[in-house]
């Protein structure tokens, strides 16, 4: 109905998307700005965190699942239940985080190398106490692979026109012919194709196990302890790994 928004549980995220699944339950905007507000808040039409792009992921998880740190962006004009983790973006205390600081984060999260490290403390939740715990390389505008990295997370992310001002804000450029895998035909910015996706996502955890400072054997025994990820889907981005690290050795000052 007019002047509703979506309510966004943690299961309707995946890595990357924001389409795992469709929305159950809709709450009237002006209703839910009384409850992000809170009993003391007073309504001022100020810009509330729902009205903007945020770095999310999946409270629930477990160890034995496929991937247990689920992390993705959202688009704006969505509320979020307790199932939904979400970084704070307009309040006087926390330094805001640029999109492109969300992208990278969010690729991050979503690499081998870090669900590894939570996967051996996290039982049911994946709970702020264990992903601040957990080392991410400070990287910041103009360092090796940032770019890289942004761009990719945004290629993957960007698939709906909800997404087209975070395209437009990072600069990332709309796909050429020659770049669009049958089916992404229908997004201007992002990889709908599976196999385009694959290649993107297999890319990224190569760049980020380097960042890492992963050896070649530290990386495979990593990727050996996700039993239920497809094997293709290892390989693949063990090859980026290996691929990146040729590259390295022929221009290392890149």
């Amino acid at each position: 109905a007019p002047g509703r928004l979506p309510l966004y549980e943690g299961k309707m995220i995946h890595q990357f998307t924001h389409q795992f699944a469709e929305p159950r339950y809709w709450i009237d905007e002006t209703e839910g700005r009384k409850s992000v507000l809170g009993k003391k808040g007073i309504e001022k039409d100020q810009k509330l965190d729902y009205q903007d792009y945020r770095l999310a992921f999946r409270d629930v998880a477990a160890s034995t699942n496929e991937r247990t740190v689920i992390a993705t962006i959202l688009p704006p004009k969505v509320f979020c239940p307790h199932t939904m983790s979400l970084e704070k973006i307009y309040d006087s205390i926390s330094k805001n985080l640029t999109i492109e600081d969300k992208l990278y984060l969010c690729s991050v999260m979503n690499s081998f190398f870090f669900d590894s490290c939570l996967r051996k403390s996290v039982t049911n939740h994946v709970s702020f106490f264990f992903v601040y715990n957990t080392p991410v390389p400070r990287l910041q505008k103009g360092d090796r692979w940032f770019d890289a990295i942004v761009q990719r997370a945004a290629q993957l992310i960007c698939t709906t026109p909800e997404f087209d001002h975070l395209a437009q804000e990072i600069g990332l450029k709309p796909l050429a012919p020659a770049q669009k895998y049958p089916g992404d035909e229908t997004s201007k910015y992002g990889a709908i194709n599976e196999i385009h996706r694959g290649k993107l996502r297999a890319e990224l955890d190569g760049i980020i196990a380097h960042l890492y400072g992963l050896t070649e054997p530290e990386f495979k025994h990593i990727l050996s302890t996700f039993p239920i990820v497809p094997d293709p889907v290892k390989q693949n981005a063990l090859n980026a790994y290996r691929d990146l690290q040729t590259e390295l050795i022929q221009s290392p000052s890149r």
